[in-house]
């Protein structure tokens, strides 16, 4: 922590809630290496000898703790890229906390791409919360591109909040899950995007396991020119219960495709899928300003509530 200079710090506080050295187990990675870190009794964090990235190692039984793993980049032209593992014991029910943000304010592009791997044992659960963040008056782009794979197996729960509302040019978010009895998947994402900016999300769950369930849901917002596409994927392969729902609002020029599919592999698989895309409801505008804001104020009102 005592390495970050105010830009980072203040990146560090959007992307994780960080204001502060966290309580137990963290690893800050800025500008491709190590800030800060610290491991508890249960909770250890090493670093991987073949490529960049760590391990993360929660022991069996493990209950109310969590980690911080964020990523800072304030170096313009910087192209970062980690592996992280997460290796969760049996019984477990930790929170973890992951993000990253960009301050560019060159002419070249900054990049960060993670690509975080999740193991979780019989009956543990786990509460995954993602942020994503860019910002800096520079031309050179922000991109960001996270691909989460989950391993669940049986009666094992991952619940992940994906958050991205601010100044990423572009992202491609790709989630595969594999799910083995009983076991539960929850996920919720909000985006946002504005300008020329861009925003490709793909799910691919596989329900495998016999009472396995998958809810997956996002909510987006398209504004100006940007360009967002939402691609779901659930296959259920035994008997299971799988729903998958994109929501989304279009302003001005913006583009917004969702293209969920679903296939049933087994008599006993209920799938359902839920796609809406539509402009803010003009009386939902008028009743605000009625209440003395303006148009602009009442369609931010609206929006945030939107993407609560």
């Amino acid at each position: 922590m005592d390495k970050l200079n105010t830009v980072e710090r203040n990146i560090l506080e959007q992307v994780a809630d960080i204001h502060k050295v966290p309580e137990g187990a963290y690893n800050i990675r800025s500008n491709g290496g190590l800030s800060g870190r610290n491991t508890t009794a249960n909770i250890d964090i090493v670093t991987k000898e073949d490529k960049p990235g760590i391990d993360i190692i929660i022991k069996p039984g493990t209950k109310n703790e969590s980690v911080h793993i964020p990523v800072v980049l304030s170096v313009s032209g910087l192209k970062d890229m980690v592996y992280n593992d997460f290796y969760i014991g049996e019984d477990a029910d930790v929170t973890i906390v992951a993000g990253c943000g960009i301050h560019n304010c060159g002419v070249d592009t900054s990049e960060h791409d993670g690509i975080h791997t999740f193991y979780i044992k019989k009956n543990a659960r786990v509460k995954y919360i993602e942020k994503h963040y860019g910002e800096g008056d520079g031309m050179g782009k922000r991109i960001l591109n996270p691909t989460t794979i989950i391993n669940i197996e049986e009666g094992g729960c991952f619940e992940m909040d994906s958050v991205q509302i601010k100044g990423v040019d572009s992202t491609k978010r790709d989630t595969k899950a594999y799910l083995k009895d009983g076991a539960t998947l929850i996920i919720h994402e909000k985006i946002m995007t504005h300008g020329v900016q861009t925003a490709e999300t793909n799910f691919e769950v596989d329900l495998d396991g016999k009472g396995s369930s998958a809810n997956v849901v996002s909510r987006s917002v398209a504004r100006e020119n940007s360009k967002q596409v939402f691609n779901s994927i659930i296959n259920g392969n035994n008997e299971c219960s799988g729903h998958t729902e994109c929501d989304a609002i279009i302003m001005e020029d913006a583009s917004v495709s969702a293209i969920p599919q679903l296939t049933a592999n087994n008599i006993d698989a209920a799938l359902i899928h839920e796609a809406a895309i539509g402009k803010i409801a003009g009386e939902q505008i008028i009743k605000l300003m009625t209440l003395g804001l303006t148009e602009a104020e009442a369609e931010e009102q609206i929006i945030n509530g939107f993407l609560k």
